[in-house]
């Protein structure tokens, strides 16, 4: 099988009925807050799962160009961070390079806001195309002093030291677990109370990690509360599987005819569990096995016969990363499914809604994008074709399984390297589909 590079790859297709048991690597979202988080506390912090993918050792890169000391211990396999605390980051004399990791951006425009030396946040050529606006209004508010490039809300974004920050009361205008982020951690610098109004609720992995490493946040509904010059502890972070790196063998393990697949130690959040609930109300056969540690489930698939349904409101921040797979289960299921209130899904890596509904048409599909999302009909075949992911990595992992499906003829992959954004091992694990399985016990 040819490797993976920007140039393109040749898919897999047509994988035969299967049974196996497999693990996924890290959840994204907590191995960039337990960087930046471990970072800023005030003692060691070792993390066990870490996602190393280009994403996150970009925020391990931001981290230790502030003057943080970041190791890997071979033995053990954690990543060991000496926390310096709130006064203890540096100025970098280089731009701090986030890649393509909008996390990294986001969440460090938080925490540069209230430090008192200039920083310059850069990334790739698709991360300076997505907005940032969003972060700098309410740290403005909070009196960060924040510039776009050219005076845009575009990046590079230069954040200059300010007396102080204050804090406000602030409602938000989009459901970002990012935007989020970066008002809480410049709360925590700001004199004062700072309350968060949620519109939709997102995932919460910034408030429950934040109580892990010391710090009051009071969540009433859809309102936070955090007090400026609270200090964090060291701690220890056990990251379990990404529910976004699983999606993709959930929608394979329903969609591949005489195939069971079992999915270990997948991290377990209501914020972020959307698509569980879409598989149970288009009717696939799901089996949730929660563990011990109170964070993480097995989850296991079995082949079904998949309904069309509609998935809008409140659900969209729970999945809005598993979307692309959702619309190609949705090419499989009987009726017509309708997606929307993803409007986020523009401003991603590429603009998804035209991605996905381009990319799989051109397979056969049969997908009318919205302003919004989509109306999918289902039960189209599948067909061989010359596809690309637009360096989206959720869109060229969704590709692969949709070749899955293709019963003959080659497809191709532009730029597939992008997967390792997040998922580096994610071809070696569709071929190792290919391996005879003890099966699932």
């Amino acid at each position: 099988m040819d490797a993976p590079n920007t140039k393109g790859r040749k898919l897999r297709t047509h994988l035969a009925g299967i049974q196996t048991r497999l693990t996924v690597p890290g959840d994204k979202s907590i191995s960039h807050r337990s960087i930046i988080l471990g970072s800023i506390a005030e003692g060691q912090t070792r993390v066990t799962g870490f996602l190393k993918a280009e994403d996150c050792l970009a925020t391990i890169a931001v981290m230790r160009q502030l003057g943080v000391e970041i190791n890997e211990e071979l033995e053990s396999d954690e990543i060991v961070i000496e926390g310096r605390g709130w006064s203890g980051l540096t100025a970098s004399k280089q731009p701090l390079d986030c890649g393509n990791s909008g996390t990294t951006m986001r969440l460090l425009t938080g925490l540069l806001a209230g430090q008192p030396f200039e920083s310059q946040l850069i990334g790739d050529a698709s991360l300076n195309q997505r907005p940032m606006g969003r972060v700098m209004e309410p740290l403005g508010a909070m009196g960060a002093s924040l510039s776009g490039y050219l005076e845009t809300e575009l990046p590079p974004l230069v954040i200059q030291p300010v007396d102080k920050l204050t804090a406000i009361d602030y409602e938000m205008t989009v459901a970002s677990a990012q935007v989020k982020s970066a008002i809480m951690l410049g709360a925590l610098q700001a004199e004062g109370e700072t309350t968060i109004i949620e519109k939709v609720l997102s995932r919460n992995h910034t408030e429950e990690m934040l109580r892990l490493f010391g710090v009051d946040v009071e969540v009433k509904r859809k309102a936070i509360r955090i007090r400026g010059g609270q200090k964090l502890t060291g701690q220890r972070v056990e990251v379990p599987g990404d529910i976004s790196s699983a999606a993709y063998f959930l929608a394979l393990g329903l969609l591949l005819p005489e195939t069971e697949i079992k999915i270990e130690n997948v991290g377990f959040n209501e914020t972020r569990s959307g698509i569980l609930d879409v598989i149970q109300a288009m009717g696939g056969d799901l089996k949730i096995e929660p563990r011990d540690n109170g964070i993480s489930a097995d989850l296991t698939v079995r082949s079904s016969p998949l309904k069309n349904t509609v998935i809008e409101g409140s659900i969209i921040p729970r999945l809005i990363d598993e979307l692309p797979v959702i619309a190609l289960m949705a090419t499989q299921a009987n009726g017509v499914t309708m997606i929307r209130d993803a409007e986020e899904l523009k401003v991603k890596e590429t603009d998804r809604i035209q991605a996905v509904a381009s990319q799989l048409n051109a397979m056969g599909a049969n997908i009318i994008p919205t302003e919004d999302g989509w109306l999918i009909r289902g039960q189209t075949d599948l067909q061989a074709a010359d596809v690309n992911s637009f360096g989206d990595h959720r869109i060229g992992m969704m590709l692969q399984i949709a070749a899955l499906l293709v019963k003959e003829g080659t497809v191709h992959l532009a730029d597939a390297s992008c997967v390792n954004i997040s998922y580096p091992s994610f071809f070696d694990t569709i071929e190792s589909l290919e391996k005879p399985s003890e099966g699932i016990k």
